[in-house]
């Protein structure tokens, strides 16, 4: 007790505050395990899961390929992330507990983060509420949790930015160049392609602020970005055959780009304006509160990443609310910039005071407070279908019940064809997966035929939710009528009267509420198990 009496208030609230936070993380992975036939288990979001997929195959010597012994296309965008899930896939585990250590590590990246946004705070304020708002904000954030403990690369991503900014600040503050900050921007290419954006803004901000090192900044920006996409460029042509992922050419390649700005533009609305838009405008006033040049570099990646999302038309899963997987990985330092924005406006009013009563700085303090605790609710209360229920871990956290769904499939689809059997799907991640069976992707995210499609996109500004980038471009008479795979697990939404005429010879079953098509003449069925009262 002693001990305890001796440790400042602030260590105190500090150790208990990253605990809390670390054991909601370790509950909301909890709550993302699912049951299939009495097992626990887990299995990630199914887009994470298609770079399981790839991994899977590279850990087993197949190949960085999504069907073993297939052809080689790039159906991934974080190269980084699939080594590290291929690392998890070398030990003796089965496909039912690999994903668990894939969250595992995303954890680990999440609490790691919350040091960084602790240092990035401290850089910034020596008002204690400081990092500890922004550590708070970050810490119970449902998006941020959502898309990094379901799987995605997205708590490496800002970890690796919060960490390379912060190394950045540090050695400006001591006037001293930081090529390490530079090293981990390269990371960032090698774990997304697309982190170019928010570390060449960086990058400038640095060069900007800094003249004492303005070439090396300029210099080791350049050879951390450009040379790391120069390489990656060269490695993908001559592994793959093409200059672009896929999934560029899936997303990108074709369709309006006006029209794709401008529904990124509305998302990005509807995101701030559903999180209380008040609150994102708080942080406007920052550069006049405080006009250190430091804060650029923060300011500049932010934008720069929220520019990218509007460019790309934001992500296809909007429709789930909170921030999109592009976003949140720079929410992080926007909370930081948030905190700080709030002791500077608390001190503005505290300065009034001609006499300052001994109660105003608790007072004010406290006020801080419970303004940080009402924002979280009003930043996570963006998330629709019981978003409070979600975040609050009383109900399972989004996605949770597509994937027990979809490894339920994949799972079932390995028990009711031969190894031979040639499955086409719509989730392109746990069917193949749990499967083990050769797939056809309808939607094209590991088809070059279908990528290389013109986009079908019947969306407008007033209706983005029906833009769903990577999955507007299909073609049944190529995917089904040609290639004629065994079962057609799965039709995209409502597209079934165009698939129909494809499906001819094919048989249709009902199995525990979803509808498969078995071709009648496959021989990689096996027809005895399935349920005669399912036709």
């Amino acid at each position: 007790m002693a001990t305890l009496r001796r440790l400042p208030w602030y260590a105190i609230a500090t150790t208990l505050l990253l605990a809390a936070c670390l054991y909601y993380g370790w509950a909301f992975l909890q709550r993302t395990s699912i049951d299939v036939d009495g097992e626990v288990m887990h299995a990630l979001f199914d887009d994470a899961m298609i770079s399981m997929q790839f991994a899977k195959n590279f850990a087993r010597g197949e190949g960085l390929v999504w069907n073993a012994g297939g052809a080689r296309v790039e159906g991934f965008s974080n190269p980084l992330w699939v080594l590290i899930m291929s690392v998890v896939h070398l030990f003796p585990l089965k496909l039912t507990e690999t994903s668990f250590y894939v969250k595992l590590i995303s954890l680990a990246c999440l609490f790691t983060n919350l040091f960084m946004v602790k240092g990035l705070a401290e850089h910034f304020s020596k008002n204690r509420l400081v990092p500890l708002a922004a550590i708070f904000l970050t810490g119970f954030y449902y998006s941020l949790n959502t898309w990094s403990l379901q799987g995605m690369e997205v708590g490496l991503q800002a970890l690796l930015l919060s960490a390379a900014l912060l190394l950045g600040l540090r050695a400006l503050q001591q006037n001293r160049f930081q090529p390490w900050m530079y090293v981990l921007f390269s990371l960032l290419i090698l774990l997304r392609m697309d982190s170019a954006a928010p570390t060449l803004a960086a990058t400038m901000a640095f060069a900007w602020i800094d003249p004492n090192h303005r070439r090396k900044h300029l210099l080791w920006g350049a050879a951390a970005i450009f040379g790391t996409l120069l390489a990656l460029t060269a490695w993908r042509y001559a592994y793959y055959g093409e200059l672009l992922p896929n999934t560029y050419y899936l997303k990108l390649g074709s369709g309006s780009t006006v029209l794709r700005i401008s529904i990124g533009l509305r998302r990005l609305w509807d995101f701030v304006w559903l999180g209380n838009w008040t609150l994102f405008a708080l942080v406007l006033l920052l550069p006049i509160l405080d006009r250190s040049k430091a804060l650029l570099p923060l300011y500049a990646a932010i934008l720069a990443q929220v520019a990218y999302s509007v460019y790309v038309g934001g992500d296809a899963w909007e429709h789930v609310g909170g921030a999109n997987r592009f976003i949140a990985a720079v929410m992080p330092l926007f909370f930081v910039l948030y905190a700080h924005t709030l002791a500077l406006l608390a001190g503005l009013v505290l300065s009034r005071f001609t006499r300052r009563p001994a109660w105003a700085a608790p007072l004010a303090n406290l006020v801080v407070a419970l303004w940080v605790a009402v924002s979280l609710f009003n930043f996570n209360d963006s998330v629709p279908e019981n978003g409070l229920a979600r975040w609050t871990l009383v109900a399972n956290p989004i996605f949770t019940e597509s994937s027990e769904r979809y490894a339920r499939m994949g799972i079932l689809l390995g028990q009711i064809t031969e190894p031979e059997a040639v499955i086409a799907v719509v989730t392109a991640g746990n069917l193949p997966y749990f499967s083990e069976r050769t797939s056809v992707d309808l939607l094209g995210k590991n088809d070059p035929v279908i990528a290389h499609l013109p986009a079908r996109i019947n969306s407008s500004l007033f209706h983005p939710a029906d833009f769903r980038p990577g999955h507007n471009k299909w073609d049944y008479a190529y995917s089904i009528g040609q290639l004629q795979p065994d079962v057609v697990a799965q039709i995209w939404e409502d597209t079934e009267e165009e698939a129909a005429p494809y499906l001819v010879n094919y048989e249709k079953y009902i199995i525990d509420g979803i509808p498969y098509y078995f071709r009648e003449d496959s021989p990689y069925v096996r027809w005895e198990l399935l349920p005669a009262d399912g036709k």
